[in-house]
């Protein structure tokens, strides 16, 4: 592994950790040239299932574009990146459990919505109303009070 600052081509390897998943093995490394610590990620290169979009358009899967759309609606949260990395691990498990070659955008959008509903409801809202398209706001009303209390939608809304 290549030094990121100093560009030397040999580092140490200080620790070594795996999650409790156990998809990605963390390690700790140290460059002897220049001391400086970083971390990095190891993962297996798995086979993703292409997206297919609501026109029909297949594209490949994109790991950085699902964390970037998670780390946007989780924004100025107090979300953990490594919780945001661990919400992509679990839907991209989630993704290759189908077994399926292709997955469609909304079936994505669908796991991406119920991975934010456990990290955080205003990350959830925030994505759902622009997932859904939300422009009526008494559709954003509904859809808070649907995220606030899932079971009861007849919450009333406070003046």
């Amino acid at each position: 592994m290549r030094c990121p600052f100093c560009q030397n081509k040999d580092t140490q390897v200080i620790d070594s950790r795996a999650p409790e998943e156990g998809s990605v093995i963390r390690r700790r490394r140290r460059c002897p040239a220049c001391g400086k610590r970083f971390t990095t990620f190891e993962r297996a290169q798995l086979m993703m299932p292409v997206i297919v979009k609501r026109g029909g358009v297949r594209v490949e899967y994109d790991r950085q574009k699902l964390y970037a759309s998670m780390a946007l609606a989780l924004r100025k949260r107090h979300v953990s990146s490594e919780k945001i990395e661990d919400a992509v691990d679990s839907i991209e498990q989630a993704m290759i459990l189908t077994g399926e070659r292709e997955i469609r955008s909304s079936r994505l959008g669908d796991l991406v919505l119920d991975a934010l509903e456990k990290l955080d409801t205003i990350a959830y809202i925030r994505f759902a109303s622009v997932y859904f398209n939300i422009n009526d706001p008494q559709a954003f009303i509904s859809m808070i009070r649907k995220a606030v209390d899932p079971e009861n939608e007849t919450l009333e809304v406070p003046k």
